[in-house]
């Protein structure tokens, strides 16, 4: 990744009281932009304008300064602070210089005008030529707390990304989640990473179930990762606990029960609790009986 490097330009102090409604915007040439898009080779200086728009009857003072996002250029106005008269539109010039080292792809950085306390951005896009790569992975896929899927998307190209995520699940006997792609509010910039999570309603209560996070997004990039999670419901395993534990204790007392019995009967001492053998006879052995 370059240095990005983008100056503050020094700005006069802002005005005191400020008109709540003026504007900054891309300087609509042929027509509207949402931002400014600037594309160079490295060594290249680019120019381009914003637009400050002063409805008030009273002329406005604007602090122009740039903040670094990963632009890797110099953007530069002619002055710190432009006064724009009153119900006027100005157009603001500045230069955009890309580095000569400068690494081909995306570098976004951000123009700031300030107004009495109050701050408004317009969004610069730069595009150095060369050669780009649009790559992607998925991380770190995990379930958690059984109605929550986390996982992290890290932009490995040189170019900005916006993200579609699909997910899948499948349990035992068969799916169990399947959400299409749709478009993440996410822009994945050059070497960033985010951590993100989706919603999983109605997560089964007894399963084991195979999650797939697949993350795609332009230029053909794309990734997949997956994870296992078991569902166990607490409530009836805690039931046969409970029963296995009843059973366990009743058969001890019973045991216990038993074997103090035979200890009061004098069984476990081998004690004989029969009658006396007569003279000249062995323990144990009756009188036998008398021959006809």
């Amino acid at each position: 990744m370059i240095l990005a490097v983008l100056l503050a330009v020094g700005g006069a102090t802002p005005a005191a009281a400020a008109p709540p409604h003026w504007t900054i915007a891309p300087s609509a040439g042929s027509g509207s932009r949402p931002y400014i898009y600037a594309e160079g080779a490295p060594g290249t200086v680019l120019e381009d304008k914003v637009a400050v728009t002063n409805p008030s009857a009273e002329p406005l003072t604007v602090a122009l300064s740039a903040k670094a996002k990963d632009t890797g250029a110099r953007l530069t106005f002619a002055a710190g602070s432009v006064k724009v008269p009153a119900r006027t539109r100005a157009d603001i010039p500045f230069t955009l210089t890309v580095p000569a080292g400068a690494t081909p792809g995306d570098h976004p950085g951000t123009i700031v005008a300030s107004v009495g306390g109050r701050t408004s951005e317009v969004g610069v896009h730069l595009r150095v030529s060369g050669p780009t790569l649009s790559a992607l992975t998925v991380e770190h896929v995990r379930v958690q707390g059984g109605n929550r899927i986390a996982y992290e998307v890290v932009n490995r190209g040189n170019t900005t990304l916006t993200p579609r995520l699909a997910v899948k699940a499948d349990g035992i006997f068969g799916g169990v989640l399947d959400k299409g792609p749709r478009t993440l509010p996410v822009e994945l910039l050059p070497g960033r990473r985010a951590r993100l999570t989706e919603p999983w309603h109605g997560a089964p209560a007894l399963d084991a179930v195979d999650v797939k996070v697949t993350v795609t997004a332009g230029g053909g990039a794309g990734d997949s990762a997956t994870t296992t999670a078991r569902f166990v419901p607490w409530w009836p395993l805690g039931g046969v606990l409970a029963v296995l534990l009843g059973g366990a204790s009743a058969a001890y007392w019973s045991v216990r029960h038993r074997h103090r019995h035979r200890q009061d009967t004098g069984q476990d001492t081998g004690q004989d609790t029969g009658h006396g053998a007569g003279p000249g006879q062995a323990p144990g052995i009756g009188n036998p009986r008398s021959a006809p």
